[in-house]
Order: structure tokens, then C-alpha cells, then sequence
């Protein structure tokens, strides 16, 4: 494949890694873990992060610890304002701890949650806005995290997408309550599979470590909010929340903390990519691209058709493939066109035609840590190809 959607980030350093956790016996969450924890929450600049086995289960575990959490009122029936354009595993926590989905549409240029129509989509049963930070872009966050505090609502970003992007010099995934980010195969750094959520809130953190092991107080520290019981033996195997087995390994740990120590390069990289990618296509007439709001650490380039390029996705997907360069659809596109909804408890704030839009004419490539000058030329080519061959 010519320009492949993802590629590896891994070097000698990672392997070096896996073999210093095979060496050392101990493959379950351990120490391995916790070093990358609290690297991860000082480069975020989060006092308290929580690895998990992946960027879905950080989703549910940040949701799950809302719900439980003594001081929020969070219930089952309450609603979580959403966008109409995310990944579904942003969705189903929400669906599977009792929550109620409110969907609202997302602007046409950033492809992130639009903050008027979200402020219109409230109603007396909102509680939450689970914010999406689409394909690097951050949503406006100041002014979701303003309207939060005015409206007394609870603000959680998934940046799972974005890891490394900013705004106004602040990490995405860290202006709510808390945000959660993913380390899978094709995203900014790799462990393999594994995810994570920063919250500055110390119930929080206390709650996500009973919830991420089996809902039991093993290894809470002592001040914590929680029942912890006082016999050593008996804390061994005490519960006290309906928890999860959402932990991750200690391969996983062990990567996150070579990973990260090179995600800054990573993210410049992909800026770089990014600069050629908006001079080949802002200007072009039969396409849109995604607006960037703040620092984009771009997960990938998308595009918009339109104009003579409009309902002729399939047509330049094939001419892309053959021209070995992967592309996919926006994420989910409209989630609401997805059969699944049916299954789900949900309210839609009105007309969508942006996730409408982005569901019939949108697609993306990737990006990588590397060069894409060639690559990025061979899109265009292709694109003006199939715009002229109308």
C-alpha cells in the first residue's frame, strides 16, 4: 500500500521494552503501568490518570466513576448531550449505564460538536456533555467548558482521537471533568491496545481505581473516600462498587512509557503533514476539509465532496485504492443511520444535515510520524483525476 491509513511507531526502543517486562516474570498490571500513569498525567498536565485496557473501556470506565462518583447527582435516566459524529464505543457507555443519549449536530467546518446547538439541546434532564475531539481537532472547549459551569453540567472529553492536540496551550482531553485517550495500533502512539483517562478530581480517581479491578478497595490509599475495611487480609478481596476487569498488562505500560517520551516529534510530524495537505486542498472547489480549531495533532485528513465531486464517494474511493491509498469514512458518520440506534434510549435536538452530509460524501486518509510528501501528491493527483472525469 502506497499511503497506508496507519503504520507502525515502533523502533528498537519497544522492543527493548517488551523483553524488559518478559525478563522480569510479571505480566499483569503492575509497576510497568503506574510509571506510565504518572508520566502520562504530567505531560498532560492532569494530576491523577488511570490506564485501561483500551480507549473504549476508558470511555466507560470515566462514565461508570460520573455515575458512582458521591458528589455529582449523575443518575440512571439522566441525559448526555452528544455528537451526532463520534466513534460508537463513545455512544454505548453512555446507553449501557442507564444514560439517556441526546444527539445534536456538528459544525461543517471543524466536524466537532456544535457549542449553540448543544446549548439549545438542553433540557431539564441533561446532566452531561460527553464531548467528541474529532480526528485531531479540538472541539471548542472553553466555550463547552463555560457553558458547563454556567449550566451546571458536567463536561467529559473523549480525545481518543487527538492525543497532543491543544488550545490556547492547553492539552485536548483535559479542559472537563475528565478526558479519556486511546493508544490502539493506528492513533498517535501504539501499546498495542490500551486507553486512558486524566481527571484532576481525587473521587474521581479513587472511584476509576475500584471500578477498573473488580469494584474491590485493594491498593486505595488510605484517605480515600471509599469503605476500605481495616483488616489487611479482609481488603484483599472487599467490594464496594459493581466494577469491571478493565486493566491493561504490563507490555502495555512498558510501550506507553517509550511512546510517550516521543509524541511531541510524533505530533510535529503530522503538523508538517498536515501544512502540505491544507496547501494541496483548502482551495480546492469541489471539496471541503476539516476546519482546525487551536492545534490539531491530526489524526488523519478528511474530506467533504461537493460540487462535481458529490455523491461520487464510491467512484474516488475505488480510484484511491487503486491507487494504493487506504481511506475510510468519517469515523461513524451519521451514528444516527447506523442500525444499532434502535437499540439504544436516545433523543435527537433537531435536523442534522452536517453528519447527513458527512455520512454521504465525507471520507479520510491518514497521517503518519513520517514525510508524506509523495503520498499527499498522489492524492491529488487522483482527486483531480476523478473531478475531471466527470
Amino acid at each position: 500500500m502506497f499511503y497506508p491509513l496507519a503504520s507502525s511507531t515502533w523502533d528498537q526502543d519497544e522492543i527493548d521494552a517488551l523483553h524488559r517486562v518478559i525478563a522480569s516474570g510479571r505480566f499483569t498490571m503492575g509497576p510497568e503501568v503506574r510509571r506510565y500513569e504518572d508520566a502520562f498525567a504530567a505531560h498532560f498536565g492532569s494530576r491523577h490518570a488511570v490506564m485501561t485496557s483500551s480507549g473504549s473501556t476508558a470511555n466507560l470506565l470515566a462514565l461508570a466513576a460520573c455515575l458512582w462518583h458521591p458528589d455529582l447527582g449523575l443518575k440512571p435516566g439522566d441525559e448526555v448531550i452528544v455528537p451526532t459524529v463520534g466513534w460508537s464505543t463513545t455512544y454505548f457507555p453512555v446507553s449501557q449505564l442507564g444514560l439517556r443519549l441526546r444527539f445534536v449536530d456538528i459544525e461543517a467546518g471543524t466536524l466537532n460538536l456544535d457549542p449553540a446547538l448543544a446549548e439549545a439541546a438542553i433540557t431539564p434532564r441533561t446532566r452531561a456533555i460527553l464531548v467528541v475531539n474529532l480526528l485531531g481537532n479540538p472541539a471548542t472547549l472553553d466555550r463547552l467548558r463555560t457553558l458547563c459551569d454556567d449550566r451546571g453540567l458536567i463536561l467529559v472529553e473523549d480525545n481518543c482521537e487527538s492525543m497532543g492536540a491543544t488550545l490556547a496551550g492547553r492539552q485536548a482531553g483535559t479542559f472537563g471533568l475528565c478526558g479519556t485517550f486511546s493508544s490502539f495500533f493506528s492513533h498517535h502512539i501504539s501499546t498495542m491496545e490500551g486507553g486512558m483517562v486524566v481527571t484532576d478530581d481525587r473521587r474521581l480517581y479513587d472511584t476509576m481505581l475500584s471500578l477498573r479491578a473488580h469494584g474491590w478497595t485493594r491498593d486505595l490509599p488510605e484517605d480515600t473516600h471509599l469503605p476500605r475495611d481495616p483488616d489487611p487480609f479482609l481488603r484483599q478481596f472487599r467490594f464496594v462498587l459493581p466494577g469491571y476487569n478493565l486493566r491493561p498488562i504490563e507490555m502495555e505500560g512498558a510501550l506507553g512509557q517509550t511512546q510517550l517520551a516521543k509524541l511531541d516529534g510524533f505530533v510535529a510530524a503530522r503538523r508538517d503533514n498536515a501544512a502540505l495537505f491544507v496547501k494541496a486542498f483548502a482551495d480546492h472547489p469541489d471539496l471541503d476539509i476539516q476546519q482546525e480549531n487551536g492545534a490539531s495533532s491530526w489524526f488523519g485528513f478528511s474530506m467533504l465532496l461537493k460540487r462535481r465531486l458529490a455523491g461520487r464517494r464510491a467512484e474516488l474511493v475505488a480510484a484511491l485504492s487503486a491507487a494504493g491509498i487506504e481511506s475510510r469514512p468519517i469515523v461513524t458518520g451519521n451514528f444516527l443511520a447506523n442500525p444499532v440506534i434502535a437499540r439504544l434510549d436516545h433523543s435527537v435536538a433537531g435536523p442534522v444535515p452536517v453528519a447527513e452530509r458527512v455520512d454521504t460524501d465525507g471520507l479520510f486518509v491518514g497521517n503518519h510520524h513520517y514525510p508524506l510528501a509523495p503520498q499527499i501528491a498522489r492524492l491529488a493527483e487522483v482527486v483531480e483525476t476523478v473531478t475531471r472525469n466527470r
